[in-house]
C-alpha cells in the first residue's frame, strides 16, 4: 500500500525532531528520486538548478516557472514512498499572497509534505527583500502550510551568503524573526565556515538545514551533528556529478572516438531494477 500524504508529513516531521542530523538529499526527476529510495535515504527535497538544467534552463533568473517547479515535484513525490520537499525559490512573485498561494500548490497539487521559501528577490540590483517585507512573506506562507490537513514543514531561507553579503549578524537576526514567525526550518544557504555554521545553530531553536556539495567548506555527518546542525542537502551538486559523467563520456567520443566510458557505466539492468514497473 501507498504512503498517504498524512504518514509522509508524519515521518518527515518526525526526522526534524530527532536526535543528530539526517541528510536529505536532492533529486531532480522521478527517476533519481527511486534511485534515491532504493538507496537507503529517508526523506527528499528538490533542486530548482537541477530541474533548470533538466529543462535548458539557467537557474536563478527566473526562467522556469512555478507550473514547471510544480510539476516536477508532482512527478518525484508520485515517484516515491518517502516524504519530499521542494526548492520553491522565493514563492513565484514578491507579495506574500504569491508566497503563500506556491506553499497551497505544493501541498494539494504536487503531493509535498514541505517546502523553502527564500528572502531572495531575484532580482540583481536589489537581491534581499527588505527584513520586514521578508518575514512578512514567511508568516504568510506559514499560515498556508497550518492549513493542511497533514504536518507540512516550513522551511525559510536567509539568502545573504548566496548574494555575496557575508553578514552573518543580519543572517541570523532574519532567522530568528522566520522563526518567530512560526517557520519549522531554518536555512541559510552559502555558510562555509564551522564557527558560521555553529553560530546560526546556536542561535536558533527550530532545526538549521546546511547545504554540502560546495567546492569549500565540506564537513562530514558527524561533524555537522556536531555543529547543532540537523538536516544536511546537496542543492545542485548531485544533479552536477551527474552531468560531469555525462560530458565526460561525450568529451571522450567526441574528441577521441572512443567508447570506454561504457566499462564503468551502471549496468543497465541494475538501473532497471531500482524502477517502478507496471
Amino acid at each position: 500500500m501507498r504512503a498517504t500524504q498524512s504518514d509522509k508529513g508524519r515521518r518527515f516531521q518526525a526526522l526534524h525532531e530527532r536526535a543528530g542530523a539526517f541528510i536529505i538529499p536532492n533529486p531532480w526527476d522521478a527517476g533519481t528520486a527511486r534511485i534515491l529510495e532504493q538507496l537507503g535515504f529517508e526523506a527528499l527535497t528538490t533542486t530548482s538548478a537541477g530541474l533548470a538544467y533538466t529543462l535548458g534552463k539557467r537557474d536563478g533568473t527566473g526562467y522556469v516557472t512555478r507550473d514547471e517547479t510544480i510539476a516536477n515535484a508532482k512527478a518525484i513525490a508520485d515517484a516515491t514512498d518517502l516524504p519530499v520537499a521542494a526548492d520553491l525559490e522565493n514563492g513565484f512573485g514578491d507579495s506574500p499572497e504569491a508566497a503563500a498561494e506556491t506553499i497551497r500548490l505544493a501541498g494539494d497539487v504536487a503531493g509535498l509534505v514541505g517546502g523553502s521559501i527564500e528572502d531572495s528577490t531575484g532580482n540583481a540590483a536589489n537581491p534581499i527583500y527588505d527584513f520586514a517585507h521578508a518575514v512578512e512573506r514567511i508568516a504568510a506562507a506559514v499560515e498556508a502550510a497550518r492549513a493542511f490537513a497533514f504536518p507540512f514543514v516550513l522551511v525559510a531561507r536567509a539568502e545573504n551568503y548566496l548574494h555575496g553579503r557575508a553578514d552573518l549578524d543580519d543572517t541570523i537576526r532574519r532567522l530568528q524573526a522566520f522563526e518567530a514567525a512560526g517557520a519549522d526550518a531554518l536555512y541559510a544557504p552559502g555558510l562555509t565556515k564551522a564557527e558560521e555554521i555553529r553560530a546560526v545553530c546556536s542561535s536558533v531553536t527550530k532545526p538549521v538545514n546546511v547545504v554540502m556539495g560546495l567546492r569549500s567548506g565540506s564537513f562530514s555527518v558527524e561533524e555537522l551533528a556536531a555543529m547543532g546542525v540537523r538536516r544536511i542537502s546537496v542543492g545542485s551538486s548531485l544533479s552536477r556529478a551527474a552531468l560531469t559523467g555525462f560530458m565526460s563520456a561525450a568529451r571522450e567520443m567526441k574528441e577521441h572516438g572512443t567508447f570506454t566510458y561504457a566499462e564503468s557505466a551502471i549496468p543497465y539492468a541494475d538501473v532497471n531494477a531500482l524502477m517502478r514497473g507496471p
